[in-house]
């Protein structure tokens, strides 16, 4: 009689066929709607931080501007070399979320309009959603 029971209970360990195939369509649907949400989430933190790097850089155009009487010719000049004065946090020019150098146009002669942007994901001029240019006149909206 014990032997009987055993062999019942060996035969049982384990899961079905069936049983695999309802979680693994569970998963299945969980990551369909979870993996669209999670990577809208990631780009609207990227260009978040974009955004807020832009701004900060503006400011720092903006100090710079009023202590030298004039605007950088690039970002590199808001670094403090060789003990200058630095307008922004660290050691170097902060890059956008896809490890892009922020770019900048000094204004032209006679005017104060300087920009600061970036090219979005793509890197290319143009683009929708994380492919976005973004400037530092967006900001102003």
């Amino acid at each position: 009689m014990k032997i009987l029971q055993r062999s019942r209970r060996g035969n049982r360990r384990g899961f079905s066929l069936a049983e695999l195939m309802v979680v693994i369509v569970i998963i299945g649907l969980l990551a369909t709607l979870v993996v669209p949400n999670v990577i809208a989430a990631l780009g609207k933190g990227q260009r978040g931080k974009m955004k807020s790097d832009i701004s900060q850089l503006g400011t720092a155009v903006d100090s710079y501007y009023i202590d030298n009487g004039r605007y950088p010719q690039s970002l590199e000049e808001l670094v403090g070399a060789n003990g200058g004065t630095s307008y922004i946090k660290g050691s170097k020019v902060p890059t956008d979320p896809w490890k892009v150098p922020y770019m900048f146009e000094p204004p032209l002669p006679g005017q104060q309009e300087y920009r600061i942007y970036s090219l979005g994901r793509d890197g290319v001029p143009g683009g929708e959603n994380e492919d976005e240019d973004y400037d530092n006149t967006m900001l102003q909206d």
